[in-house]
């Protein structure tokens, strides 16, 4: 009897930042690389065939998705991403942005018919805005700051393939905490793939970790108590137990 596909998962983190020119846009993410990789450990524990992909441009972001479309796929499929961001987009190394719209359109039914029927997973640790309660002296995944305008997030939403959940480390227009330890967002999903609640269904999971950061993750620093509130979007149509292995 032939064995059952492997899921497969891709986690992308991007630490350093340069222009074109050579210059540094945005700040190192300390912290992001070492919390990339204890995710990637896991995931491979839980039996999803994992790919790990440091500091990558934007158009090698993009590729990355569509080499997923070439791929056999099993149950699942789940992507982490971790780099500087704003509303609607993720940075890759070289400064420049990939649209979230653009990897939802890779990934839809229309460009990735392998994919149709799969439920697609997506943890983001990226800011999407720079609001915070009153500042916080520690590192944040936020761009140069820009012109106060509200966030326009529901064309994201809207764009999502079929069967795809997506969490979001912070709410529209606020920044996302890293720190040498890591970030918020992503340690609580360590702890909850770690622990006994990996064998939730995936919204009872993804509102596990909203409650982790919520009550149990506060900034350090200056603003000692800053706080962070994730949230998630999707559009699947039966309960997924993604890591429940």
């Amino acid at each position: 009897m032939s064995q059952p596909r492997q899921s497969r998962a891709l986690v992308i983190v991007n630490t350093n930042f340069c222009s074109s020119d050579g210059d540094v846009v945005f700040r190192t993410r300390g912290g992001a690389k070492r919390e990339a990789e204890k995710l990637s450990n896991i995931l491979s524990r839980l039996n999803y065939k994992v790919k790990l992909m440091h500091n990558k441009t934007a158009k090698e972001i993009e590729d990355l998705y569509q080499q997923e479309c070439c791929c056999e796929h099993g149950e699942y499929f789940v992507s982490i991403i971790s780099s500087h961001g704003k509303e609607g987009i993720i940075f890759g190394c070289d400064s420049e942005p990939v649209m979230l719209t653009r990897i939802f359109q890779i990934l839809s039914s229309e460009k990735c018919p392998v994919l149709t029927k799969i439920p697609k997973i997506f943890f983001i640790q990226a800011c999407r805005g720079k609001e915070f309660d009153q500042g916080v002296v520690v590192e944040c995944d936020s761009g140069e700051p820009e012109p106060e305008c509200e966030p326009d997030c529901f064309s994201d939403y809207l764009s999502i393939p079929p069967q795809t959940a997506v969490m979001f480390a912070c709410s529209p227009g606020y920044v996302a905490f890293l720190n040498i330890s890591g970030s918020m967002f992503l340690q609580a999903l360590l702890k909850v793939l770690e622990g006994e609640e990996r064998h939730l269904a995936l919204n009872c999971l993804m509102t596990r970790i909203n409650w982790e950061v919520a009550f149990c993750c506060q900034a350090r620093g200056t603003y000692e108590g800053c706080k962070e509130m994730p949230c998630f979007v999707t559009n699947l149509l039966q309960e997924v137990f993604p890591f429940s292995a």
